[in-house]
C-alpha cells in the first residue's frame, strides 16, 4: 500500500531554488532517509509534506490525501517533529502532552492513558512530573517525539531528530525510532548524520541543491559507489608468505598488507570468493577471519554527490 507519493515538488525562496523536481514513493512501513548537506532542501520537503509550506509546483499524497487540497485530512494522520521544537517551559511533561492530546480531540476519558503510553514509549517515566525547562536536550527530543505520537499518526515526519545530542542520547533516540518502525509506521527522517540512516532506513533519497541525485535502497547506493571488491583476511602468522601466495591465485587482482591485515582485491569477473579461504587452509595457513570490505555510506554519499558543489546557505 502506498503511504506517500511525491511528484516533482518545486519551491523557491526569492532567487534561490530550494527544491527542483523532487519525487519519491513510499510504501506503508517504509523508513525513508532524506540525506543531504545543510541547505539541500530536506527541511523544505518535510515542511511541504506537513502542509506548512505550499509548493510552487508539484504535489504529494499522504495516505491518499492531497497535501494542497486536503490539508485538513493530512494533518490528523501525520506527526511532524521540526528540527527545533517549541515547548512551554513552565509546564510539566504530562501537562504538555495532555494539552496536545486535547488539541487532537482525544476524549478526556482516554487522554491520561494515551499520554502515559507515549511517556512509556519514549522513556520519560521518570520525568513525567518534571518541568520542561529542567529537561536536557535529549529529554526534550524525546518529549518532541512523544508529542508527535499522542494521536497515533500513521506517518511520522522527523527533521534531524538526533541532531545536537550526545552519543548516549543519540543511541537512545535511535532505539525509540526503531521501536516506532516496528509498529508499522511510515517514517521520513531528515538527517546529515549518515550512520543514523544506515541503522534505521530501508530506503533513502540524497538531495543536493534542491535536486535528487539518488533515490532507492541503501544497499543499491552502497553498491553503486563500489569501485572494487576487496577482501580483508586475518591470519595467525606468516603474513608475508600468505600475501605472496594470494597474489598468485587466479581471480586476484593484487594483494598487500595493511596494518597486520592481508587485503586482496578481486578481479571484476569474480562473484564467489570462497576459493580464497579454501586455498589458504589447503596451503596450511591459520585463517582467522575473511570478509568482504564494506563500502561505507559516507563513500556512497560522496560518490553520488561528487559533481554537485556544496551550497553555503542554510535551509
Amino acid at each position: 500500500m502506498t503511504a506517500i507519493s511525491v511528484e516533482r515538488l518545486c519551491k523557491s525562496f526569492g532567487a534561490r531554488r530550494a527544491l527542483d523536481g523532487v519525487s519519491f514513493t513510499l510504501d506503508k512501513g517504509d523508513v525513508f532517509g532524506l540525506l543531504g548537506p545543510n541547505g539541500a532542501g530536506k527541511t523544505t520537503t518535510l515542511r511541504i509534506l506537513a502542509t506548512l509550506l505550499q509548493p510552487d509546483a508539484g504535489t504529494a499524497l499522504i495516505l491518499g490525501h492531497n497535501i494542497i487540497h486536503q490539508p485538513g485530512k493530512v494533518r490528523p494522520v501525520i506527526g511532524y517533529m521540526p528540527d527545533t521544537t517549541g515547548t512551554y517551559r513552565d509546564m510539566v511533561v504530562h501537562e504538555y502532552l495532555e494539552f496536545f492530546a486535547a488539541a487532537y480531540h482525544i476524549p478526556a476519558s482516554r487522554r491520561r492513558a494515551v499520554v502515559q503510553d507515549c511517556i512509556v514509549l519514549t522513556g520519560l517515566q521518570d520525568r513525567r512530573n518534571d518541568l520542561i525547562e529542567s529537561l536536557s536536550r535529549g529529554m526534550r527530543q524525546r518529549l518532541g517525539l512523544a508529542r508527535c505520537l499522542v494521536h497515533d499518526p500513521k506517518v511520522l515526519l522527523l527533521d534531524e531528530p538526533a541532531s545536537g545530542l550526545d552519543p548516549r542520547s543519540r543511541i537512545e533516540v535511535i532505539e525509540i525510532l526503531r521501536t516506532l518502525a516496528q509498529m508499522d509506521k511510515t517514517i521520513v527522517i531528515s538527517s546529515h548524520i549518515l550512520s543514523e540512516l544506515r541503522q534505521l532506513c530501508n530506503k533513502m533519497c540524497i538531495i543536493d541543491e534542491g535536486r535528487m541525485v539518488y533515490c532507492g535502497t541503501l544497499q543499491d547506493a552502497i553498491e553503486g559507489a563500489r569501485t572494487s571488491r576487496r577482501l580483508e583476511i586475518r591470519l595467525r602468522g606468516h603474513l608475508e608468505d600468505a600475501c605472496a601466495f594470494i597474489a598468485k591465485l587466479e581471480g586476484i587482482e593484487h594483494a598487500r598488507l595493511e596494518d597486520g591485515t592481508l587485503v586482496a582485491e578481486l578481479e571484476d569477473s569474480v562473484t564467489d570468493f570462497s576459493f580464497v579461504a579454501r586455498r589458504l587452509v589447503e596451503e596450511g595457513f591459520a585463517l582467522l577471519t575473511l570478509r568482504e570490505e564494506e563500502v561505507m555510506l559516507e563513500e556512497a554519499f560522496l560518490h553520488l554527490t561528487r559533481h554537485s558543489p556544496q551550497p553555503a546557505e542554510q535551509e
